[in-house]
């Protein structure tokens, strides 16, 4: 009886099958200002910021999607605030994606395709940040579905903040 249920249920739920098609570097820039100013690296204590922003939309072809990571990672100087380096990469990927709801597509798309992208990004930020003249940036993992939840809250607040600013 049990596998009789369980059967039903498998046969009712869609099955979720997601390709990725295609990654790549939209854009990508590094700024060396130690190299730049002429100063050396020697006692100094970074301070690094990494700033992520998602962007997700559909392709002309059934579903497919293009998601992009944006990460912006400063590097200041702990000791007087002046910049070491300055790092801008969109990385991108492109998904074959079938069997997830209209309305669970959204969060998915800005979770677990960024998820299946970020070792791809964290490895080239770490060869570039490295090949730049510093120590390789090992970036820390992003919790995706915080990022998101963040977002959803600040989009919450921003709307119910709008009514106001018109009265």
């Amino acid at each position: 009886m049990a596998e009789e249920t369980a059967a039903g249920n498998g046969a009712a739920a869609a099955q979720v099958r997601m390709q990725v098609l295609a990654q790549y570097i939209r854009d990508m820039s590094f700024e060396n200002v130690v190299a730049q100013k002429g100063m050396t690296t020697g006692e100094v204590q970074p301070d690094i910021q990494v700033a992520v922003s998602l962007d997700a939309r559909k392709r002309p072809v059934d579903h497919q999607y293009d998601v992009i990571t944006k990460f912006k990672i400063t590097s200041k100087n702990k000791a007087n605030g002046d910049n070491l380096f300055l790092m801008e990469l969109e990385y991108g990927g492109t998904f074959q994606i079938e069997g997830v709801p209209e309305e669970q597509m959204h969060p998915f798309l800005l979770i677990e395709c960024p998820r299946l992208l970020f070792p791809f990004v964290r490895r080239i930020i770490s060869d570039v940040t490295r090949d730049g003249g510093f120590p390789p940036l090992n970036v820390d993992s992003v919790d995706f579905l915080a990022l998101y939840r963040q977002e959803l809250a600040r989009r919450a607040q921003a709307t119910a903040a709008a009514p106001e600013i018109a009265n």
